[in-house]
């Protein structure tokens, strides 16, 4: 549960912090004090899309923090978070001017998108246009796979439904015309040849560039070459450094072993020889293999050249450019074997649809299952919100295969006796529609672990005894889960467990809005405003008095 929300400079609140109860939380206010900017506090530290233009006036950021309790470890594990030992959870966010955001968990930084998805599985907020989903269709179906939990019939049909459409994708682009496919049958052709009569060979370019830059430097090569030989061999007339060595070891040869110095120095001449004797063989050997035959640099040029310009067609590499040329191939493969595939993906074609379909079937019956107990249980909380003559259907017609099966689902209501089953968006009122829309937010509620609920004046159209049959249900809803409701009705307002007012004011020329939590005698006194408006009479307090009363009253009896 949310147990303490902290926010700082979060447009004209500067500071506020609100310590929540486990049960029943309501929030009131005039219009315009700042009620929905708590929601949007609270949707910011959740990981929501927020903007720079939440931050108070002339502060640099803005932050937000929630701590939550009773946090269980497997909530968060898969994002590498977790509770402390005792289950607790701060989840922090600072929004900078400049557009920058710092999220946090228990300290540690994540990014927006991990704080979302943990803030899903914490909290959830039902805002007053919430209701406004019931009335497009293309919703119906998603409330009732996610009522149904059928995740795993869908991905299985997803699966079998993406390899049809991939064989019928397939078929589409080996059925061109006759004139279309001569064209492209000239067009492959060509790149074949040319590829083909280019020998493209993998590690050709580095060996010609390599070549290349030794027959550009050829003089110079030659000619180091020439002077190291002469050093190290010497010529007719004079000796190398070879055989000089040689004679100095041979000249202390007749005295090593007088002593252990001169052993050393001879030894030491020998190894000497030798490695020059390997330098100057390898150096002839590279001198002798240097030959630069009349026009090969020409060659070279022209052959890189061409790579080159293949390479800007082909792609970047040899080894694309040889890529290029199998797939080419296999494309000519199959347009001049088109019919033999046709033929062959028409008959997997058939059966990748029965398969699919066979899926779309397992997923329809999981859902028409779901649907019954859907329809029951929607209608059973819309009698306890005084809507005792509804009737609530979830209606089936059978569409063509798509990325969602071949279900369209549709839900219709009837609000009055002798009226027919009618699309929600034909039929509901305001008030209804708010009712429809708690009875569907708490019946799925059920179905997942979220242990905070918070509603964003989701009473708006509900009046009289309406009002006190929703904020019956807010109190048995809060049996179970944490509820946070934002409200205008004093019967929702009585019935809290905890009741905080949302005020605003004025304080050095700025405009300022505090949370306060109310005691009795201020919840009386803010219940009459919410009964009466701005003149607050006696008749009104105990007018007050006697809803508290009979809200504790109901809730002592559940």
């Amino acid at each position: 549960m949310l147990e303490v929300l902290h926010i700082e400079n979060i447009a004209i609140i500067e500071s506020a912090e609100i310590t929540f109860e486990r049960g029943f939380n309501a929030l009131t206010g005039e219009t315009g004090a700042g009620k929905s900017i708590v929601i949007d506090a609270m949707s910011a530290v959740l990981g929501q899309r927020t903007s720079r233009e939440l931050i108070r006036t002339g502060a640099d950021k803005a932050y937000v923090s929630a701590w939550f309790s009773g946090v269980e470890e497997s909530l968060c594990s898969d994002l590498g978070f977790g509770p402390d030992e005792d289950g607790n959870l701060m989840l922090q966010r600072e929004i900078y001017a400049d557009g920058k955001n710092v999220c946090r968990v228990g300290g540690r930084p994540l990014t927006v998108s991990q704080l979302k998805t943990l803030g899903q599985r914490l909290l959830n907020i039902h805002g007053q246009h919430d209701g406004q989903q019931l009335l497009d269709e293309t919703q119906h179906l998603l409330y009732l796979d996610r009522f149904a939990k059928d995740e795993k019939q869908l991905a299985e049909y997803t699966e079998k439904y993406n390899h049809f459409t991939e064989i019928q994708r397939k078929i589409a682009s080996l059925k061109m015309d006759e004139a279309e496919k001569m064209r492209r049958v000239d067009t492959v052709q060509y790149q074949i040849e040319e590829l083909e009569k280019a020998n493209i060979r993998v590690g050709e370019e580095d060996e010609l560039s390599s070549r290349r830059t030794l027959l550009r430097n050829g003089e110079k090569l030659m000619g180091a070459l020439s002077e190291g030989d002469y050093c190290l061999n010497g010529d007719d007339s004079s000796n190398g450094a070879v055989t000089l060595v040689k004679q100095a070891q041979s000249a202390l040869a007749g005295i090593r072993n007088l002593d252990d110095t001169f052993s050393s120095l001879y030894e030491r001449l020998e190894a000497v020889h030798s490695e020059l004797y390997d330098i100057a063989d390898t150096l002839r050997d590279q001198k002798d293999a240097l030959s630069f035959s009349p026009g090969e640099l020409d060659e070279i040029e022209s052959r890189l050249d061409k790579l080159y310009r293949l390479k800007k067609k082909y792609g970047g590499s040899e080894e694309d450019m040889l890529a290029y040329l199998d797939k080419c191939r296999q494309e000519l493969d199959a347009i001049v074997y088109a019919g033999d595939t046709l033929a062959r993906l028409e008959k997997e074609l058939g059966k990748a649809e029965a398969t699919a379909r066979q899926a779309a079937r397992a997923l329809g019956d999981v859902r028409r299952e779901a649907a019954q107990r859907l329809e029951q249980m929607v209608t059973d909380e819309l009698r306890q919100l005084d809507m005792a003559k509804i009737q609530f259907c979830v209606e089936f017609r059978e569409k063509e295969l798509s990325a969602d099966g071949c279900d369209a689902v549709q839900f219709l209501m009837s609000a009055n006796v002798g009226e027919g089953l009618k699309p929600i968006h034909k039929i509901a009122s305001g008030g209804e529609l708010a009712r429809i829309m708690l009875a569907m937010k708490n019946v799925l509620s059920e179905q997942d672990h979220v242990n905070t609920l918070v509603f964003d004046e989701v009473d708006t159209g509900v009046s009289g005894r309406a009002a006190q049959k929703v904020a019956e249900k807010m109190a048995k809803i809060a049996r179970r889960k944490q509820v946070l409701c934002v409200t205008h009705l004093p019967q929702l307002a009585a019935m809290a467990d905890a009741h905080f007012s949302v005020e605003k004011g004025e304080q050095g020329g700025r405009t300022l809005t505090s949370v306060l939590r109310l005691d009795r005698q201020h919840r009386c006194q803010e219940l009459a405003r919410l009964t009466g408006g701005a003149q607050v009479s006696e008749t009104m307090l105990r007018s007050a008095e006697e809803l508290l009363t009979q809200a504790e009253q109901f809730k002592r009896s559940l």
